[in-house]
């Protein structure tokens, strides 16, 4: 199966140098960002040329939730609200819907173009003390809210032929700092962490990627954040039953402290299937490639249970898709 990582590449087209690396490294994924994104035949080129250079259909991940996390922007993909701003103006009782609507379009979107895997729902519960960054991403204010407007969104996914990537477990939500910058803290205790931010997570166990947050549980691990922890990874795997291919969340972040080998080595032996690098640079991905290593045995199997997940798209109605997702929102205040 590979290297333990996914990676990055630094621009629109695959490099020569880049491409026998990953020949080479051989690793389990990549994940797109803007400055890889041009157009629609530039696009699919380079997802072709990324799983060329490994010899197989390696999963292609994005991140495309919407709002301001959303990587492929008009004329080549529909703009969207931010999640939660969505939510906000939604009809009641029509929430769900509306968000598993938006995400079957987005996977036709991602599908016509190679990518077939998209790092959402984001199954955080937005709180008062939720940092601006990750808060409107979120799917609602309650265990209850963000469990079935995540499900929707995953099942969205799934029916059209995109995994989903579950993230960011176990709970980003109490975080005050933004983790590309700083280490936020979930001060909180194991009790009420496994009353309220474990929920969702644990009513969507059952999804076959997720992702790591790089936030500190001093009720769990005083000293490391849960990418780098075995006590939180072993909470995620035990308690609230997560048993799918678990990532790391980007592990250049300044959340985390040391260098790229440090950082993913670390991640790898406290529980990460996969590690993720996404800036592109190709020095640190040569440094991650080696700190990793080969995927692990069982890190292998359950990476072949997700891609077995991938499926053909159920054929929709794309325009009456369309026309149901408009009556969901409620007209703008004037």
């Amino acid at each position: 199966m590979g290297t333990a990582a996914i990676f990055g590449c630094a621009g629109p087209h695959l490099g020569a140098a880049e491409r026998a690396f990953f020949r080479q490294a051989d690793p389990w994924g990549f994940i797109l960002f803007a400055r890889n994104i041009e157009n629609a035949a530039q696009v699919t080129d380079l997802t072709r040329a990324l799983r060329d250079s490994v010899g197989r259909d390696a999963p292609i991940l994005i991140d495309q939730e919407g709002g301001r996390v959303q990587r492929l922007r008009p004329p080549l993909a529909r703009a969207w609200l931010p999640p939660l701003d969505q939510l906000h103006a939604s009809e009641a009782g029509r929430a769900a819907r509306g968000m598993w609507l938006r995400s079957r379009i987005i996977a036709a979107e991602l599908r016509a173009l190679g990518i077939d895997v998209n790092c959402t729902p984001v199954a955080d519960i937005a709180g008062p003390r939720t940092h601006p960054f990750l808060k409107n991403r979120c799917l609602g204010e309650t265990p209850e809210e963000v469990t079935a407007n995540a499900r929707a969104a995953a099942d969205g996914l799934l029916a059209g032929g995109v995994l989903p990537v579950l993230k960011h477990l176990p709970g980003h939500g109490r975080g005050a700092v933004d983790s590309h910058l700083g280490l936020p803290v979930a001060d909180a205790s194991a009790e009420d962490l496994a009353r309220e931010d474990f929920v969702p997570f644990a009513a969507l166990a059952d999804l076959p990627l997720a992702m790591t947050a790089h936030v500190l549980y001093p009720a769990l691990d005083r000293d490391r954040p849960a990418t780098l922890s075995s006590a939180v990874i072993g909470a995620i795997r035990q308690k609230i039953g997560f048993g799918g291919l678990l990532m790391s969340d980007d592990i250049s972040m300044g959340a985390l402290s040391g260098g790229e080998a440090t950082r993913s080595s670390a991640a790898i032996s406290a529980g990460c299937d996969v590690v993720l690098h996404c800036n592109g640079n190709l020095a640190e991905m040569q440094e991650v490639a080696e700190a990793v290593g080969q995927m692990r045995p069982w890190a292998a199997a359950r990476a072949e249970a997700a891609l077995a997940a991938r499926r053909d798209p159920v054929p929709v109605d794309m325009d009456a898709l369309e026309a149901e997702f408009r009556t969901i929102l409620r007209p703008a205040p004037a």
